[in-house]
């Protein structure tokens, strides 16, 4: 058979040929395609032409690249959800119908205003050489470090401006005029003077005291059967591996440690520094000779004082030297090392002995008088002061090197040994975790693999739950890899009445003891409604949505939507658990001050009411260019993401 093959490859591939065209004749290169998956299937329709399924996957890379550059760290799994996918989806059509208006509108962005634009980027504006010239190298640089070249930003730059345009023509010219701004505003903003008497629900639990029956009722009660709910949980064996657990198996030789020691000396010394006063006669080094000389000569002066005096220095550096960073400060130049100070008074500073004075010292400066006050440093930690950082530092770089290979042993083993983990503790020398009571969900303050959403999951998976097998090792942190079992699982279930009695006691006490307060509310509302003017507890507070004056966010809002056609004004407010409260309406005022600037205000309705004509322009237009959401959008948005 292969013999026949080989000698007559050419006869095959003519019969291939005849095969395979005639099929690309009578189905077409999409109906070929087929086969390769769904990636071409139409996911969204626009203006005629699809979104595919390929389209939206590489728009869910996209944005998830983006997000990872500015946020490394950020877990990819959170954009993997059908919410985060239909915004993706959305963000395509909008895109397709904007393109869709601008084509038809013939907008197009010219080079200026491109340029225009892109210097309005502070990134790229701050890339402007100091004659007024572009460096378009660094501007390369830029773009490279965000994976793109200047070529494709620039189209995405114009195609976004073109976009722009189409919304900017409806929602840009946009105005709120004084007149309606005001009246919107005042309406939001009014003031009103209130009085409230509150009925709280716990100041009722002491007059109930519910039934057997009522609590049996609670509890059988279909729509409050959640809350009896015990949650899945297990409990789970688990090991990790990480650089600590590889360390412990190390041992490196003393002459390792000690020769690594010799090699940087420099690492476990102290470099010398010295404290200086200095007088400075200054001297040009291009000054004329004559000068220079009457310059030295003054030093050399200065210098015969000190001597006599070696206590003076200071006094005569404030009086004489020309150095008026530190001629204020008696000459002290405070604490440096070799190679902060020009050669030669560096030389004659480290040359010094704590207390003695130099002679004159030439720089490029002039002449120097230099007084040593300090010395510190120049010391070197013993081997055994640093033998513990040493064998750490090795532990950690041998660890460090050897933890792929482990990580790829520990994975093969804790998957071909899937019955117990202790094979794989025993070889790595880890230690067998246990955690009780562990659900899907990390738990507040938990810490480590019980800390890992992936971990959890792999812990739940089907496979994990029903054969109780060690799970696939799981990446937790850098250099980390976990793998567990469960030992014992609980299905989420239904809690038996006498174990949640006590709660349902409590719930249905404030279930009876709400009802209580709302009757009596109720009827304290009809009171005041017969007789509006009859006195209230509590004093009367000018309240605003700006200044609520602590009163409840239900009551507040109440009160504000309340009609105030006659005055004064009875309402009642039901707060659910909390109780009831009766609100009386006094004064009504004008706009609170406290909300804000009316020419600021003014202009952020006008924002507001452009971006609403906006949206509305956007909806006429999706309606225009028969922009639709495809049945095959809902099996893609629950999918887990393309690769």
């Amino acid at each position: 058979m292969f013999d026949f093959v080989r000698k007559h490859t050419r006869l095959l591939q003519f019969v291939l040929v005849l095969l395979i065209f005639p099929s690309f004749v009578f189905f077409g290169i999409q109906g070929y395609s087929r086969f390769t998956g769904g990636e071409n299937e139409a996911v969204a329709k626009v203006d005629g032409h699809n979104i595919t399924q390929a389209e939206w996957n590489a728009a869910q890379r996209e944005q998830v690249e983006r997000v990872r550059r500015q946020m490394p760290n950020v877990d990819a799994k959170l954009f993997d959800t059908p919410e985060m996918k239909k915004q993706v989806l959305d963000a395509l059509i909008r895109e397709r119908v904007l393109l869709a208006a601008a084509d038809k509108a013939h907008l197009v962005t010219t080079n200026e205003r491109l340029q225009r634009e892109l210097l309005a980027i502070p990134q790229l504006a701050a890339l402007k050489k100091p004659d007024g010239s572009f460096d378009v190298d660094a501007y390369r640089a830029l773009l490279s470090a965000q994976g793109m070249s200047p070529e494709v930003f620039e189209t995405r730059m114009r195609q976004d401006i073109t976009l722009r345009q189409v919304l900017d023509g409806v929602g840009g010219t946009a105005f709120g005029t004084a007149g309606s701004a005001d009246a919107a505003f005042d309406a939001l903003l009014q003031q009103r003077e209130i009085q409230v008497q509150r009925f709280d629900a716990k100041d009722y639990l002491a007059k109930v005291n519910p039934s057997d029956d009522d609590l049996q009722a609670y509890y059988k009660a279909p729509e409050n059967a959640a809350q009896f709910q015990a949650p899945e949980q297990a409990s789970i064996e688990y090991v990790v591996l990480d650089l600590d657990s590889i360390k412990k198996g190390i041992t490196v030789p003393e002459d390792e440690l000690r020769k690594y020691y010799e090699q940087n000396e420099k690492r476990f010394s102290t470099p010398e520094e010295r404290r200086a006063s200095h007088i400075l006669v200054k001297a040009e080094k291009g000054a004329p000779a004559a000068e220079r000389d009457k310059a030295k000569a003054k030093a050399e002066h200065l210098l015969a004082e000190v001597r006599k005096a070696p206590g003076s220095f200071a006094d005569v550096a404030r009086k004489n030297s020309d150095d008026p960073g530190s001629a204020q400060r008696g000459g002290d130049l405070d604490f440096f090392g070799r190679g902060a100070m020009v050669k030669p008074f560096e030389d004659a500073a480290f040359a010094l002995k704590q207390g003695e004075i130099s002679g004159v010292v030439e720089s490029d400066f002039g002449y120097h008088i230099i007084q040593l006050t300090g010395v510190r440093g120049g010391t070197r930690k013993s081997f055994e002061q640093v033998r513990a950082e040493i064998e750490d530092e090795a532990k950690k770089q041998q660890a460090q090197s050897r933890f792929a290979a482990a990580a790829v042993d520990f994975t093969n083993m804790v998957y071909e040994q899937a019955d117990s983990l202790k094979p794989a503790a025993e070889k790595f020398k880890l230690e067998v975790r246990s955690a009780a009571d562990v659900k899907r969900t990390p738990a507040p303050g938990a810490t480590g693999a019980l800390a890992n959403a992936k971990f959890l999951e792999a812990i739940f998976s089907t496979d994990s739950v029903k054969n109780k097998r060690n799970v696939e090792a799981v990446e937790i942190g850098p250099n980390q890899i976990a793998s567990g079992r469960i030992v014992q699982y609980s299905a989420a279930h239904q809690r038996s009445f006498d174990e949640v009695k006590a709660l349902v006691r409590e719930k249905v006490a404030a279930q009876q003891a709400q009802a209580l307060a709302k009757k009596d509310g109720e009827a304290r509302l009809a009171e005041l409604q017969k007789t509006p003017d009859a006195p209230m507890p509590g004093t009367a507070v000018m309240v605003s949505r700006a200044a609520p004056k602590d009163v409840a966010r239900d009551v507040l809002d109440a009160a504000l939507r309340a009609s105030a056609a006659k005055l004064p004004a009875v309402i009642g407010v039901e707060q659910g658990t909390q109780g009831y409260a009766v609100v009386r309406i006094g004064k009504l005022a004008g706009r609170d001050p406290a909300a804000g600037d009316p020419k600021q205000m003014q202009a952020q309705y006008g924002q507001a009411w452009g971006e609403a004509e906006a949206q509305a322009y956007y909806a006429a237009l999706k309606q225009r260019f028969h922009a639709e959401t495809l049945a095959a959008a809902a099996k893609g948005a629950s999918a887990p993401a393309g690769n």
